[in-house]
């Protein structure tokens, strides 16, 4: 690599959102601000395949979210490092098509400043029961409840990562009791209380608000399904931006129905784009958003360019890059 400079193939997807398009643009704003990386780095910026096979044939890394996978020992064979443009990474796994010499990592963290602010949002609407009224809205009834502030109020984060992190952030700043459910139990900032999700019996009775952010993984796989909800007392609002199949939503659907969960706001289903024929159109006292708590249509494409290059910098120095993602924890 010393004799030429690291070659790097973005391949980008017209079916994405523009929000994830890192363009010829937007790489050379990141770039101008880079330039120490920029200049190590031979770039290739590719559309649904158009120059895939060319490109990846002398690629020493690849950007992007989906891309052909099969064979790539012989495809690439100068391939050292893939960067996943998104956080999940379900829809790659298992990761027995990676050559064993490839580091993968994904974009865990450039969600989380906007993801912050859709929880604090969405928090602030269950309080003020907005799920409730848009409803009612629609049904042109006309009740009145009435709520206090959220100061004081408790809220129980599944999954405190970065996204859970910001999460907590914008709660706790709000005057709320934090408490953190996490896989090591590990304390975190802004977190007044940690368990493990074998805990989640102590502390859902609690929730005033139940926030889900946990990655999709065979462990999370309806980690809060019916048993857990009923867990929850009928004042408890619930905001879901992780995936959908970590909640039982027929469950939470018929709670919600029976008025016996106070709201939900829902961002992430399965599948997506949800069919018009879904039943959770017709739930009430839910307000859905199509998997846009996480993703700044300024800053996302910009972000990610960012992370990448700062992870261009360790590799390039021998040190391990960060958001490897474990074969075994699937994130």
């Amino acid at each position: 690599m010393a004799s030429r400079k690291f070659r790097v193939h973005i391949e980008n997807l017209r079916a994405q959102a523009p929000v994830f398009h890192i363009t010829p643009e937007r790489y050379e704003q990141v770039a101008s601000r880079n330039r120490d990386c920029a200049e190590r780095i031979e770039v290739s910026i590719g559309w649904d395949g158009d120059i895939y096979d060319a490109a990846i044939a002398e690629a020493d890394a690849l950007i992007g979210w989906r891309f052909p996978r099969d064979d790539l020992t012989r495809r690439a064979p100068a391939l050292k490092w893939i960067h996943l443009t998104g956080a999940g990474v379900e829809h790659v796994m298992p990761l027995d098509w990676l050559p064993p010499t490839v580091v993968l990592t994904n974009n865990r963290g450039v969600h989380a400043d906007k993801a912050g602010e859709y929880v604090a949002m969405a928090v602030l609407a269950l309080n003020t029961r907005l799920p409730f009224y848009a409803s009612n809205k629609v049904a042109r009834r006309w009740e009145r409840e009435f709520a206090s502030t959220v100061t004081g109020k408790t809220i129980v984060i599944v999954g405190v990562g970065n996204m859970g992190g910001a999460g907590a952030r914008r709660c706790k700043a709000m005057g709320m009791h934090v408490i953190g459910v996490r896989a090591s139990g590990a304390p975190a900032e802004h977190v007044d209380e940690m368990v493990k999700p074998e805990q989640l019996a102590e502390v859902l009775p609690r929730a005033d608000f139940l926030l889900v952010t946990v990655p999709l993984t065979p462990q999370t796989r309806n980690l809060i399904g019916r048993e857990q909800l009923e867990m929850l007392r009928p004042s408890c609002g619930v905001i879901n931006i992780a995936r959908a199949a970590v909640m039982d939503y027929d469950a939470l659907f018929e709670k919600l129905q029976r008025r016996e969960i106070s709201g939900a706001i829902l961002d992430v289903f399965e599948p997506e784009p949800l069919p018009p024929d879904s039943p959770a159109w017709n739930v009430e006292n839910v307000i859905m958003t199509p998997h846009v708590s996480s993703d700044d249509s300024e800053r996302y494409a910009i972000n990610t360019v960012e992370l990448f290059f700062s992870n261009f910098r360790r590799f390039v120095s021998g040190l391990p890059l960060v958001n490897r993602v474990d074969p075994m924890r699937q994130y």
